[in-house]
């Protein structure tokens, strides 16, 4: 028997030929066409995808299985990034998008992102009528019906959405302050879209992995500092003051400063939101997951802003982001956007924005950010996965269920339970827990004061998972 299909927290994701089968695309394309179907008319529905394998077959199935449940399909016939195709559904009113793309996953995956009509990715409640739709399909509760058109309206998400980009950029103090960029898509949906904003703009800015490789050069597209080494060099070569990258689908991102050190993105996010604050006078409210550096909560208190601690999750930021509540809301896992942006992860604009705050304010991510702790208060924080067998993780299930009052002999001054298990130390640092849904994997976060502290820290973290 074959594994339900299930939307996680960013869609459905399997390995090509295993599950993520075209019997299977058209079942989970056909709960969508349910769904969008108890939503308000015209039932309009975009169809895109990243540049994975087969993606162009998928599309065209997937437009197939809607014609065939009477929902129009509107294909967009190249690459595009996750938050272009959100934005396109904001313009354009449809129902949503269905969007082929496993993100940052290896070359081996693909999946489906739902996109609800607000373009923010598809809430849990909405994923859970999607789900039972495809259950009652499967069981024989109802039949996908055979597609039969062929051809289809079409529509290129990039103009309006490069468009909007140079509205909310100040693309032209990058272009004045004469830095030089390096831009990395991982061979991804983001390829063209930076560079052609920069370059119009005058911007000297140069790229490595510029051209469609299915396989990502033999890794996953995650745009982390272990894979980043080809755009060091291409920095070092031009005399580049900052490095961007974005993931497979580009809605996330990673940043390189001028002495080539991976500036992290939870380091990123904070930098960020200080900078928006004092150039936008932007001061109705900052959102970070849980599992986020507290130096945001820091900067929220020094700005006199509101903070929000949502779950983990993008669609819970997209939501605040809906309704206005805040400059700018972020995950430590790299994904952010930003107060009249799209409800949606965008790493495009990430890296942009750094472009810009490194242009206007003349410094280096690493002098801005040491600026930053002298300001609010230094922050060090690590995500690590621990690998569990099935039965040492139902014990670890069972065991944070239990509020501790003490970690490796440290008080525990509050617990907080937004998602998952989150312990705050009486200096302020803190050690997070959350379970892997898919995989017997409990994800660790913490966060010392001192780099000192770290160390420490870690090994309090570990043990309390493996004792």
């Amino acid at each position: 028997m074959s594994t339900p299909i299930r939307f996680g927290t960013s869609g459905w994701r399997a390995i090509m030929a295993d599950e993520f089968t075209l019997a299977n695309i058209r079942l989970a394309v056909a709960g969508i066409a349910a769904y969008v179907k108890t939503q308000p008319t015209p039932h309009r529905v975009l169809v895109g995808r990243d540049p994975r394998f087969l993606g162009e077959h998928f599309v065209n199935e997937a437009a197939r299985v809607l014609a065939a449940n009477n929902v129009t399909p509107i294909v967009i016939p190249e690459a595009a990034p996750t938050p272009a195709i959100a934005y396109a559904v904001r313009t354009l009113k449809t129902s949503g998008a269905i969007n082929f793309t496993a993100s940052h996953n290896p070359p081996e995956y693909n999946g489906i992102k739902f996109s609800t009509h607000d373009g923010a990715p598809a809430l849990p409640e909405v994923t859970r009528q999607i789900e039972a739709a495809i259950e009652q399909l499967s069981s024989g509760g109802g039949g996908v019906p055979s597609p039969f058109a062929d051809k289809f309206e079409t529509t290129d998400v990039k103009p309006a959405f490069l468009k909007r980009l140079a509205e909310l950029v100040d693309l032209k103090a990058i272009a004045k302050s004469g830095i030089k960029v390096v831009y990395d898509p991982f061979w991804g949906a983001g390829r063209g879209y930076s560079t052609d904003l920069l370059r119009e703009a005058g911007v000297t800015v140069e790229t490595v992995h510029d051209y469609r490789d299915v396989l990502f050069g033999g890794h996953a597209p995650e745009p982390d500092d272990h894979l980043l080494g080809d755009a060091r060099a291409k920095m070092k070569d031009i005399g580049a003051h900052i490095g961007i990258a974005t993931d497979g689908d580009a809605d996330r991102f990673g940043i390189v400063d001028q002495d080539g050190t991976f500036i992290q993105p939870n380091y990123i996010i904070a930098l960020l939101f200080d900078y928006l604050v004092q150039t936008r006078g932007w001061k109705n409210g900052v959102a970070k997951s849980v599992a986020t550096t507290n130096l945001i909560n820091s900067l929220a208190e020094h700005h006199k802003v509101p903070l929000y601690e949502t779950p983990v999750g993008f669609k819970y930021i997209g939501e605040l982001i809906i309704a206005d509540k805040i400059a700018i809301g972020g995950e430590e896992s790299a994904g952010l956007t930003i107060r009249g942006h799209v409800p949606e992860k965008d790493g495009i604009i990430a890296g942009l924005l750094v472009a810009e705050m490194v242009a206007t304010l003349g410094k280096s991510l690493g002098v801005q950010l040491r600026e930053m702790f002298a300001k609010v208060g230094s922050f060090y924080p690590v995500r690590e996965n621990f690998r569990l067998t099935p039965e040492r993780k139902a014990a670890f299930t069972e065991k944070l269920k239990a509020d501790p009052s003490e970690l490796s002999g440290r008080k525990v001054s509050s617990v907080v339970r937004t998602d998952g298990l989150k312990l705050i130390l009486e200096d302020g640092s803190w050690v997070c827990y959350r379970l892997s849904g898919t995989e017997p994997v409990v994800r660790a976060y913490t966060e010392a004061r001192s780099q000192q502290d770290m160390v420490a820290l870690r090994a309090a973290s570990e043990k309390f998972v493996l004792s």
